[in-house]
C-alpha cells in the first residue's frame, strides 16, 4: 500500500484529495501546515508529498526545501493557483515531480502518484529549453522527478538536491565544452551521468561516459535511466 502526505491549510480540499486517494487503495496522512509535515516525515516514510503552495508561516515552496534534509528521496507535488511568483520557482529548483494548478485535476493528480519513484530525480542540464521540457515530462511520465539548469551557472546553483542522475549537455553557452559536466561531478562525485551533444567534436570530453548524438531517441535515453535507478 502505498503513503501518501497531503499538505494543505484547507482542511476541506485536503479531505477531499484524501478521500480520492484512499479510494484508489492508498493510505494518507493529512498535514494542516509545514511545521505538522515535518514532524510526520521524521516519523514515517511515505511515498510521496503533496502540499499547497501558499500556506500561513511556511510556504509549500519552503516545506519541499525543508523535507529534502528529512527524507531527501521523497517526490514532491506542488499544487497552486500562483504560477507566477518566486516560491514555485524556488520549489522547481528543488526537483518536483510536477506542479499542477488549483484546483486539482485530479485524474492526473492519482496518475502521478501512482507511478512517483522514491530516489528518482534526475539532474537535466541542456540549453535548449524545449528539449529541456521535453525530457522532464518524458522523465515524469516514467514517475523520475527532476531538476533543471540551462547554463554552467545554473548548474553551479543547483538547490540541496541529491540526483541518483544526469543527463548533461557537453556544450553550454559561454562555456568550453565539457564545463557543465565537470562541474556537475566535482559536486557530485560518482554521479551516473548520460551526456548529449549534437557535435561529434565534443564528445572528447566525455570520455568513459555514455553518449548520446542529437537528434536522439528519448526511448534509449529512458531506458538508460530507467536501468540506473534500479
Amino acid at each position: 500500500m502505498r503513503k501518501y502526505l497531503v499538505v494543505d491549510d484547507n482542511r476541506a480540499f485536503a479531505e477531499n484529495v484524501a478521500e480520492i486517494l484512499r479510494d484508489e487503495g492508498a493510505d494518507v496522512t493529512i498535514a494542516d501546515g509545514g511545521l505538522q509535515a515535518l514532524e510526520l516525515a521524521q516519523r514515517s516514510r511515505f511515498d510521496a508529498l503533496v502540499t499547497d503552495m501558499r500556506m500561513p508561516v511556511m510556504s509549500g515552496a519552503r516545506l519541499v526545501h525543508e523535507i529534502r534534509g528529512v527524507d531527501p528521496g521523497l517526490p514532491a507535488i506542488v499544487i497552486t493557483a500562483y504560477t507566477g511568483e518566486n516560491d514555485l520557482l524556488a520549489a522547481r529548483e528543488e526537483g518536483l515531480l510536477a506542479v499542477l494548478p488549483k484546483p486539482a485535476p485530479l485524474d492526473r493528480l492519482v496518475e502521478l502518484l501512482r507511478t512517483a519513484r522514491r530516489d528518482g530525480l534526475v539532474a537535466v542540464i541542456e540549453d535548449d529549453s524545449a528539449l529541456a521540457d521535453n525530457l522532464t515530462e518524458a522523465l515524469r511520465d516514467r514517475g523520475f522527478s527532476a531538476v533543471t539548469a540551462r547554463s554552467v551557472t545554473e548548474t553551479d546553483r543547483l538547490g540541496g538536491v541529491r540526483p541518483f542522475a544526469a543527463l548533461v549537455d557537453l556544450r553550454m553557452p559561454g562555456a568550453p565544452d565539457g564545463a557543465a559536466l565537470h562541474r556537475l561531478m566535482d559536486r557530485f562525485p560518482n554521479l551516473p551521468v548520460l551526456v548529449m551533444s549534437a557535435h561529434p567534436d565534443a564528445l572528447a570530453h566525455a570520455r568513459g561516459v555514455r553518449c548520446y548524438t542529437k537528434p536522439m531517441d528519448t526511448g534509449e535515453v529512458l531506458k538508460a535511466v530507467e536501468e540506473l535507478w534500479r
